[in-house]
């Protein structure tokens, strides 16, 4: 398993772990929670939400790939039953791409005189479909291993305050930690869609800021209500 063929699911993974774990940090801070409650509503939300996150790649995958199947076989009972309607796709294809004349006939001949590359390409370039190059438990995997990964970061200072007792503005550290987080996951985002790095670390520094707010003085909000 190459890791770059599995980056996407990484930094999609990794960002929704870590937006919202820095959420719970945030609401419980704005609460005045101690730390050990943080950490306790930091890894439930860890588990449950990477397991949720998982599972709902790895069905979203899986239906994409039953799918491809699906229309896959039909195609082949295309070609197996109905040639003549095949070729006729064929041939209207690749007349949109621009081919005529006897150029168009030799295309079409040599594509339909092998099943594979017949059926291959009425998937491809007629139903706009492509088999999945990996299987969805592996992006399921890769999802959970990345929302747990970074969505720790937020968590960290909690842990070490916990064992340790270092007496620091908890919340502040935390914040600095994941937007330094945020800011890599960001630069990743950039990679994989292909944009302007600057506006990949806006993105998501905007992202997680708005959510840390929200979460913050929701937290504020009912820890006055309740008191």
């Amino acid at each position: 398993m190459k890791l770059q063929d599995y980056l996407a699911e990484f930094v999609y993974g990794g960002m929704d772990g870590i937006v919202t774990t820095f959420a719970v940090v945030a609401g419980a801070a704005g609460a005045g929670l101690d730390s050990s409650v943080v950490i306790i509503l930091g890894f439930a939300n860890l588990i449950a939400d990477g397991f949720s996150m998982s599972v709902g790649s790895y069905l979203a995958n899986h239906s994409e790939n039953h799918t491809y199947e699906k229309y896959r076989r039909l195609e082949y009972l295309e070609v197996e039953h109905n040639p003549e309607e095949g070729r006729e796709e064929i041939r209207q294809i690749f007349i949109k791409k621009g081919l005529s004349g006897t150029t168009l006939e030799t295309v079409v001949k040599a594509i339909t005189s092998d099943k594979d590359v017949w059926v291959d390409t009425m998937m491809k370039d007629e139903l706009n479909l492509t088999p999945g190059s990996r299987s969805p438990l592996s992006k399921a995997m890769v999802t959970f291993i990345a929302f747990n990964l970074v969505g720790l970061v937020p968590l960290t200072i909690y842990l070490l305050d916990y064992f340790t007792k270092i007496s620091q503005d908890l919340f502040l550290v935390s914040g600095l930690m994941t937007a330094l987080a945020f800011a890599c996951i960001g630069l990743l985002k950039s990679y994989v869609g292909e944009q302007p790095l600057w506006k990949g670390v806006t993105q998501t520094l905007a992202l997680g800021s708005g959510a840390a707010i929200l979460a913050y003085f929701a937290g504020n909000v009912l820890e006055g209500m309740f008191s």
